[in-house]
């Protein structure tokens, strides 16, 4: 329990060392009294949902699990906290206006229809236009900047489309994410293996077929 010490508000008996960890993932969380209030209200929620589920939320192995549970929430959806628009902001001056591929970027992210998961991996393409050109691991954090957060396939691959076009203002770019989701593999329908495949062209990849083709012959190619 908390002391007249602390310096967090007391969250359902949490110590100040299980603040500190969910202060290192979301300062903000916990800063304030309006954050506190939401992880107390967590914590019973998913007290009573394990007992919905027909097991004791107090017996030795899920006693702390709503305090993990809300950890790996905080975790999972640490996308809120970033910028993206940020993480593309360096440039670089090179010329170079050639197609760039980085592909068989991992990611996992959480269905917001059912807050289970799905994961796979994204390829990231662009063609430079006014010799400006960026880091290629700002793709991997983009994709985890959008990929962390509540979402569906649809607009993950929407919103790494965007903000590229929007900041490298490039000839063109495309996203092409090829993912399996539990919700369909897990529960409902139950189809093991499935996997789906969106993708989002703009400018150059969209107008020009030749251009789109190139692009897919790269992400299909085993090298």
């Amino acid at each position: 329990m908390h002391d007249n010490s602390s310096k967090y508000r007391p969250v359902n008996g949490l110590s100040d060392k299980q603040m500190n960890k969910l202060a290192d993932i979301n300062k903000k969380a916990v800063s304030t009294s309006y954050g506190c209030d939401l992880i107390n209200a967590s914590m019973v929620g998913i007290e009573n949902l394990i007992e919905l589920c027909g097991d004791d939320a107090s017996r030795n192995g899920l006693a702390e699990t709503p305090f993990r549970v809300v950890k790996a929430f905080m975790e999972y959806t640490k996308g809120y906290q970033e910028d993206p628009a940020e993480i593309l902001g360096k440039s670089f001056d090179v010329e170079f206006s050639e197609l760039v591929l980085v592909k068989d970027i991992p990611f996992n992210s959480l269905c917001e229809h059912h807050f289970a998961p799905f994961f796979g991996v994204a390829h990231v393409a662009y063609i430079p236009q006014n010799d400006v050109i960026t880091g290629l691991s700002k793709f991997a954090r983009l994709v985890d900047a959008y990929a962390h957060r509540f979402q569906v396939q649809e607009r993950l691959t929407a919103q790494i489309a965007d903000t590229i076009e929007e900041v490298l203002r490039p000839l063109g770019c495309a996203v092409v994410i090829e993912a399996q989701h539990y919700c369909m593999c897990g529960r409902g329908v139950k189809k093991a293996g499935a996997s789906t495949t969106t993708s989002s062209m703009r400018g150059v990849f969209r107008d020009k077929a030749e251009a789109r083709a190139e692009l897919l012959a790269l992400i299909n190619s085993k090298n």
